[in-house]
């Protein structure tokens, strides 16, 4: 399992959350992966419910991390897309956190740093995909026939080259397969043209002739 300690389960309520009890109670170690066929409370970005039928991959991982950075979202993401890249599919990077096929959501990703390690949530539509009032998503049966296992084996191996990748090799590559690139996004009440991202991860925005840099969730697409 590609050096990995993989904790598997049928169903929990998260997997996301399992992996910051196990931070609490001190047992979480790096390169950990919690895995659970189904989850009963599988959440998104600000707690947003992520419906979580059998079928799906839902997995958290146990990095070690002694500080947060904000490059790592760029890093995950384009592990993602590369994992179903190798799989014949094309997706796209929407920022912050969605991968998209044909513009449709077919994966999620969530971030949060907790004591001395970071907690990286990924849950990807393999045979099912929700319903989600304007919001279009998708599946990747839809595209292609890939076995749970060698995704996750994949995406395993794919996050450890692309963490270990300098950072400019990552933001071309998401450069790359970014979407609303070049596109008038909103920042703080303005409506600014998205260029990219920096060598620190920070969003290069173009209001008229003047650049700003933004982080976090300080704009909305």
């Amino acid at each position: 399992m590609a050096g990995y300690k993989l904790i598997s389960f049928d169903k929990i309520p998260s997997t996301q959350t399992h992996a910051l009890q196990m931070v609490a109670n001190g047992t979480a170690r790096d390169h950990t992966v919690i895995m659970a066929e189904a989850q009963s409370a599988g959440r998104g970005r600000y707690r947003r419910t992520w419906v979580s039928h059998h079928g799906n991959l839902y997995v958290s991982f146990i990095f070690d991390a002694y500080e947060r950075d904000p490059r790592l979202s760029y890093v995950v993401a384009v592990a993602v897309a590369e994992t179903l890249t190798a799989f014949g599919i094309h997706p796209k990077i929407k920022w912050p956190n969605d991968i998209l096929i044909d513009g449709k959501k077919v994966c999620g990703i969530l971030i949060e740093y907790a004591g001395q390690f970071v907690i990286v949530g990924i849950g990807i539509n393999i045979k099912t995909n929700p319903t989600v009032p304007n919001y279009k998503t998708t599946k990747l049966d839809n595209y292609a026939t890939i076995e749970k296992s060698d995704l996750l084996n994949k995406l395993m191996k794919n996050l450890d080259k692309w963490r270990r990748m300098d950072f400019p090799l990552v933001r071309a590559r998401w450069m790359d397969l970014a979407t609303g690139l070049n596109k008038n996004v909103k920042y703080r009440g303005d409506q600014v043209e998205l260029i990219g991202i920096n060598e620190n991860g920070a969003l290069v925005l173009r209001n008229g002739s003047r650049y700003v840099l933004a982080y976090g969730d300080e704009i909305t697409m």
